[in-house]
């Protein structure tokens, strides 16, 4: 899964990380942050999950301003390990504290990792309340991401999910 958010967002990052470099003392440790960030975000994006949740997990407390950006990035590296209920947890607690497009970003987070969760539990015939739980929650998620920022989903996956969230909850229901 690709989340949509990413290129506006490392615009963004890019720019403020950039002008914070700038500045002494607003990135601890100045180009060993961006160079650990630069190796954080390799593993992320070839898929060498475990190495880059290390990575950000290591960088968190040190990140000053980019916090936010890099437990986003954090949650996205548990997402696709496939540790769900994490990457849910994390990126929930985030959207908590954002607003706008990066809330709607941390959403698209938590509403995947919600879903993949309860895919995983019905693929394990579990189709309890527990999966139940994790359906609404994803629902929620994803519509609450839709409605703040509908152009984070240019090429409508978000909006696919949501459908196919909907038609597992009927099932789900039938099934209880």
């Amino acid at each position: 899964m690709r989340i949509q958010f990413e290129c506006r967002s490392l615009t963004v990052f890019g720019l403020v990380f950039a002008l914070a470099a700038c500045e002494p003392g607003v990135v601890s440790k100045g180009s060993s942050f961006q160079r650990n960030y630069s190796i954080a975000r390799k593993a992320l994006e070839t898929g060498n999950y475990d190495m880059a949740i290390k990575g950000y997990g290591a960088m968190i407390p040190e990140a000053g301003p980019f916090e936010p950006r890099l437990r986003l990035e954090y949650a996205h590296a548990l997402l696709r390990a496939g540790r769900f209920d994490e990457a849910s947890s994390v990126s929930g607690a985030l959207a908590q504290t954002l607003k706008g497009s990066d809330r709607a970003a941390a959403l698209a987070v938590k509403g995947a990792a919600e879903h993949e969760k309860a895919i995983l539990a019905m693929n394990n015939g579990d189709f309890g309340s527990g999966t139940a739980n994790s359906l609404h929650a994803a629902s929620s998620a994803i519509d609450e991401m839709l409605k703040i920022d509908p152009e984070m989903d240019p090429m409508g996956a978000m909006a696919s999910r949501r459908s196919d969230i909907r038609e597992e909850l009927s099932r789900v229901n039938k099934s209880g």
